[in-house]
């Protein structure tokens, strides 16, 4: 962790789960090793070796069921700074069952798996209606795409200018197709909204698992730093999803050598300042 030593480290994106074959469809042969429970007692281990101070848990199944159940695990594990969780946004009891979900502090935003849904679901009349209520409630919103549905974000983000995005997983370009510019021109255009911030994070899964490197990654990073600057970037372990391709360990100490040429201060931002500034987390 030669580049991440004696920085405060916030870790914005991991996953835990009750693994069922049914609810984790996603979860298929070549990710045979993520075909079982994940709980704060198999990450502990790994952030306290890591020096990471912190964390924000992420939904992985699209129920209130799973939020709450988040929200218990935040409440009894004080490294978990955070819930981004799921609710019925696109319902019309969204915004009283958001007043609800808002009273506790621990959730910090919410997220749809958008990534699955067929194309113009963003422009859906009654999601954007669900979204103009989490500004009022001071909750973020995770934008889970691909890279080919980064123009449909721009235009959504656009109809929410007072509203705090983040962009998980720098959109999942496509790395291991060495895929570059069109994603590249697509993120220089959404870091143009002052109101989204970007999570390096999941990039080893877009890679070859096998066989990525640091130079395989960087063009990306540059990529990301050039559009977002170290003021709008945070860093995501996307744990235990990464372990397909690389220990949590080993995603902290690439992140460190991806962002080398940074000063001590920028590299602070990305590994902590940006998450606490936008997820508006207490006692950072």
């Amino acid at each position: 962790m030669n580049n991440t030593e004696r920085i405060h480290l916030i870790d914005a994106h991991q996953h835990f789960w009750h693994y069922d074959a049914a609810e984790y469809g996603w979860i298929d042969d070549s990710m045979a090793s993520l075909r079982r429970d994940f709980r704060p007692s198999g990450l502990y281990p790994e952030i306290t070796q890591a020096g990471v101070a912190g964390t924000i848990a992420v939904q992985a199944r699209q129920t209130l069921e799973e939020t709450k159940w988040l929200l218990e695990l935040a409440r009894d594990n004080s490294f978990i700074r955070g819930v981004v969780g799921w609710a019925p946004i696109a319902e019309a009891s969204f915004p009283k069952l958001l007043e609800e979900l808002a009273e506790n502090p621990k959730l910090v935003g919410l997220r749809h798996v958008v990534q699955a849904e067929p194309d113009g679901f963003l422009a859906g009349a009654a999601f954007n209606e669900g979204i103009k209520a989490l500004a009022k409630a001071g909750l973020a919103y995770d934008i889970l795409i691909v890279e080919r549905q980064l123009p449909e974000a721009i235009a959504f983000v656009d109809r929410h200018p007072n509203q705090a995005f983040v962009l998980d997983h720098l959109a999942k370009p496509r790395i291991a197709e060495a895929q570059l510019e069109r994603w590249a021109r697509n993120m220089t255009e959404l870091a143009e909204r002052e109101n989204v911030y970007c999570k390096l994070s999941g990039m080893v899964t877009e890679a070859d698992w096998h066989r990525w490197t640091i130079a395989s990654l960087q063009p990306y990073v540059d990529a990301a730093l050039e559009a977002f600057t170290p003021r709008r970037l945070m860093f995501g372990s996307d744990w235990p999803v990464c372990t397909v391709a690389s220990t949590y360990n080993q995603w902290i100490s690439a992140v460190g050598e991806l962002l080398a040429k940074l000063s001590g201060e920028e590299r602070g931002r990305v590994f902590a300042g940006t998450a606490v500034e936008a997820y508006s987390l207490k006692g950072s």
